[in-house]
């Protein structure tokens, strides 16, 4: 696989392309098009495809942002064609964006992404060191995405601190001294209260309920597996997940929770987030 900066109208034609496959746009108003590639580029915004051969089958975008006054990139998308998910390539293409940020200098790259989507979360989490201290509801508004149809588009504001002991723990690199950011990931703590219950239901797990009078120190929060095909499938199921999840994520982020870990399990068709103060 070989990963290159992308430059040329041609090369923004495939991008496109890939973000119409990939998402499956119905509005092409959902979709970044040449004249933002353009724009963005000339200033500080990173493009990057992955090709297998002459073929690009992913690629990842963020463009130069501000945040507290600090320079940072915002990551807008990273696709992968379905043919190569679950091979690791995902992570390459976030991996290489880094290195490009790394040389202009920053520590920090903001990305959003839906806490309902499991397999986003593990990569978020555990394979990138992320944390995440902001929850916005329906950011993009509705969304004509055949993974997005009919649900609000409440995302995490995921933080990755590039250079961070907790980034290079999991990246498996040297520590950098007085980097900023947050430590290496600890232990799951064994006695992480649960905030929600989940009862199963058919193909799909339901929220059953959630507490909101927690204190400890570390929380444990549930999530089904296979979001996306829940929405396609069991459409009111999937909007009583995102109203409990959007209640129950602003209570504890806004009492100053954030949330810095999953897994999958403990149950089937389940992951959990850990949150902690």
């Amino acid at each position: 696989m070989v990963f290159r900066s992308l430059h040329t109208f041609d090369e923004f034609r495939q991008v496109m392309a890939l973000e119409s496959e990939i998402w499956g746009y119905s509005d092409p108003e959902d979709a970044v098009g040449i004249p933002m590639f353009v724009i963005t580029l000339k200033r500080g915004g990173i493009l990057l495809g992955a090709y297998d051969g002459d073929r690009m089958v992913g690629f990842v975008y963020s463009i130069a942002g501000i945040k507290n006054g600090r320079a940072t990139q915002w990551s807008h998308m990273l696709g992968v064609l379905p043919a190569y998910r679950g091979t690791g390539l995902g992570r390459d293409l976030k991996i290489e964006q880094r290195r490009r940020s790394l040389g202009m200098g920053l520590d920090l790259m903001e990305w959003t992404y839906d806490p309902l989507q499991a397999v986003n979360a593990h990569l978020n989490f555990r394979r990138l060191g992320a944390i995440v201290e902001d929850y916005v509801e329906n950011v993009y508004g509705e969304s004509s995405s055949v993974l997005h149809r009919g649900n609000p588009t409440d995302r995490f504001i995921a933080q990755w601190w590039m250079r961070s002991p907790r980034v290079t723990s999991i990246l498996g690199e040297p520590a950098v001294a007085g980097a900023p950011g947050p430590q290496p990931p600890a232990p799951w703590p064994v006695d992480a209260a649960a905030v929600n219950t989940v009862a199963e239901r058919g193909t799909f797990a339901a929220c059953a309920d959630w507490r909101a009078g927690l204190g400890d120190s570390h929380l444990a929060v549930l999530i089904p597996t296979g979001f996306s095909e829940m929405i396609e499938q069991d459409p009111e199921l999937a909007r009583a997940w995102r109203r409990a999840t959007r209640e129950l994520f602003g209570h504890y982020l806004g009492r100053g929770y954030r949330v810095v870990d999953f897994e999958f399990g403990p149950g089937p068709k389940q992951g959990r987030y850990l949150l902690a103060l």
